[in-house]
């Protein structure tokens, strides 16, 4: 996505998650997640401040050190609204300029404003499954470069930190409502799975798995569940 539309989606998530936890009661901040096992809905709204602020440094100061504040007890509301406002004045600038990131191949910001659109959709995601117990829609543009993140730089990353064992063996997988193809895995596939691109994107996430109509698999359809249960993201 270009810039412009990277800063509306991430506008657009950002406010959407404002506007549930504006909503929350008491009772909620305590909502176990299903998405997220491990965490109630205060630890995910804690780990988005910390982006937040471990963004803002990375770009402002040049390095990768975590927040090393932690979240409030209480105000989590507030004090996520205020480190969202900080995080879109900061990387609001030309893509091109030069900043801290993970990925050794993209130093600039122009890798913030991507890696932030998708971090605040999956987590919005999250936010409505807890709070609402249903997903508003993921856009097409977003699912598609969603998709071609995961490839280009997480399953890279985690294969060559250790994180992810080997792919057993290639996969292709082709978005049915976007120009989207991407192969994870080395080698010719072996199988292929066509689905909407925000569900392949969901899917990545482990948000969803691809297992109604809109799914078909070609080729071997073992190999593909197995790839797909991987922790090919975080």
């Amino acid at each position: 996505m270009d810039p412009a539309r990277s800063a509306a989606a991430l506008e657009h998530e950002i406010a959407r998650v404002e506007a549930l936890l504006r909503d929350a009661s008491a009772h909620d901040w305590s909502r176990s997640l299903t998405t997220c096992p491990r965490w109630e809905l205060a630890d995910l709204v804690g780990h988005l401040g910390g982006v937040h602020r471990w963004v803002v440094g990375a770009v402002r100061e040049g390095h990768g050190r975590t927040e090393s504040t932690p979240p409030p007890a209480e105000g989590l509301a507030g004090w996520f609204d205020e480190g969202a406002r900080e995080l879109r004045e900061t990387i609001a600038v030309d893509p091109a300029t030069p900043a801290w990131t993970f990925e050794r191949g993209d130093r600039t910001v122009g890798f913030w404003q991507r890696r932030q659109v998708h971090e605040h959709t999956v987590h919005r995601v999250d936010v409505e499954l807890a709070l609402v117990g249903e997903t508003s829609p993921v856009t097409v543009d977003v699912a598609a470069d969603g998709v071609a993140e995961v490839v280009e730089v997480f399953v890279p990353r985690r294969l060559a930190k250790g994180w992810l064992d080997p792919i057993p063996a290639a996969v292709r997988l082709v978005a049915t409502d976007a120009p989207v193809e991407v192969v994870i895995g080395d080698g010719d596939p072996v199988a292929q799975v066509s689905a909407p691109a925000a569900d392949l994107y969901l899917a990545l996430w482990q948000r969803i798995s691809l297992d109604d109509e809109r799914t078909t698999y070609a080729g071997d359809e073992v190999v593909p569940r197995e790839v797909l249960r991987m922790p090919l993201t975080p």
